[in-house]
């Protein structure tokens, strides 16, 4: 086999094998536990239950603030209490903070200059009674259960270190939209899904997430100077040796970029923020007594890898259009016939996911036909973000505060 189909094989059967592994996994997931999880857990209801405190970090929130807070203090969940931190807003924030503050006694408010959501969570953690921790984004609507389902993780083992929950999109006014709705349950859920199977979850979501509050003491809370505190804190944490949990159940109701513009920054935060925890991690997670973490490393580096292949594959296709090369006419071959496949694969992805979230998001099926064009459209930005922002990971200086920038909100919020 030439080095041109070799190429053509692994840029086409790698996500067509990653995907077969995240099917299977999400599947063995919903019926061995998801699907026997029916009932709330009675912990809702007792007031001796463990003590949760719910961290809000807020950034120019003022449009979104009321909503979020509002909703904390309807959850079912009795012993809570809410902290919010105002980090360094320059809209209203910190004056909507305070009001709500005298509507609910019960909410603590923080403010801070502006040093990014790693800081604001430390510094909220500071001020926190609860044992364990939950921490959600101030655009974000948790549903009235959420907390509850996460906190049964902790009560069942003391090796659960984290939980994250399972964030639903509200932005769906816009192809883009729409098309993230399928992503969070066919891509983000089920790769959650598979990923607990074998034990290592790539990345809580920062938006909603659960922790066990001397397991973030152990690790020394959150790293201020990581681009995405969310993957730093899940690699810390299970290299600590703590278990991360994905809980379903958990939904969060999130607002997503519906500009190409909002949504290329917040890949490339994205990626760049997981090649830094690569990068920052690798050396401890190689260890004989990480292996279990073994896994989650190389489908990391494959990715990266593939990344890359399939940049250099595009390339050399467009170079063969001007310069008819006879080599590319067996990788040619080869990319024919595998395409079907993954296009086949990847609809069943999406059906499969579809069926599972349903149950948590009637609405979802409105998007399924958007969700086909997945490949084709999030496949080259998440490639393209990945390219660029492993380098600028190399060569970001260490010690750096990671201030966060006022997110694209959607057209849904924008109207």
């Amino acid at each position: 086999m030439t080095a041109m189909e070799t190429l053509a094989l692994f840029t086409m059967g790698y996500p067509s094998l990653m995907a077969t592994v995240w099917i299977c996994g999400g599947l063995y997931y919903f019926f061995h536990w998801e699907r026997k999880q029916t009932q709330r857990p009675a912990s809702a209801t007792d007031p001796d239950a463990q003590r949760v405190s719910v961290l809000v970090p807020c950034h120019n929130e003022g449009a979104n603030i009321d909503e979020t807070i509002g909703h904390l203090f309807r959850q079912n969940y009795l012993n809570l209490e809410v902290i919010a931190i105002n980090d360094g807003s320059r809209d209203d924030t910190g004056a909507r903070l305070d009001a709500l503050a005298r509507q609910y006694p019960t909410l603590k408010v923080l403010h801070q200059v502006n040093q990014g959501k790693a800081s604001a969570m430390n510094n909220g953690l500071a001020h926190a009674s609860g044992e364990i921790v939950v921490g959600i984004d101030g655009d974000a609507v948790l549903d009235y259960d959420a907390v509850t389902w996460m906190v049964e993780h902790f009560v069942r083992s003391p090796r659960v270190g984290s939980v994250t929950g399972n964030p639903r999109v509200r932005t769906r006014s816009t192809a883009i939209g729409k098309i993230q709705t399928g992503e969070f349950s066919s891509i983000i859920g089920l790769i959650k899904r598979a990923q607990r199977i074998y034990g290592m979850v790539f990345t809580i979501s920062g938006v909603i997430c659960a922790f066990r509050r001397s397991a973030l003491e152990q690790i020394g809370g959150w790293s201020t100077d990581m681009i995405t505190e969310d993957i730093d804190v899940s690699w810390k944490l299970q290299l600590s040796g703590w278990q991360v949990r994905y809980e379903p159940h958990a939904m969060c109701w999130v607002l997503m970029p519906e500009t190409l513009r909002g949504l290329f920054r917040q890949r490339l935060r994205w990626a760049q923020g997981g090649a830094e925890a690569f990068l920052r991690h690798f050396g401890k997670a190689i260890r004989w007594r990480n292996r279990r973490f073994w896994p989650l490393l190389a489908e990391y580096l494959i990715s990266i890898v593939w990344c890359y292949s399939m940049v250099t594959l595009i390339v050399l296709g467009l170079f063969d259009l001007a310069m008819d090369l006879p080599t590319w006419d067996a990788a040619e071959a080869i990319l024919d016939w595998s395409a079907g496949l993954l296009i086949v694969l990847c609809l069943l992805q999406f059906c499969v996911s579809f069926y599972i979230d349903s149950r948590y998001d009637h609405s979802m099926a409105n998007c399924l036909f958007w969700s086909i064009w997945y490949p084709f459209f999030y496949w080259i930005l998440n490639m393209t973000t990945a390219v660029i922002a492993f380098p600028k990971a190399v060569v970001r200086r260490r010690g750096q505060h990671a201030i966060w920038r006022s997110p694209d909100r959607g057209e849904t919020f924008r109207e």
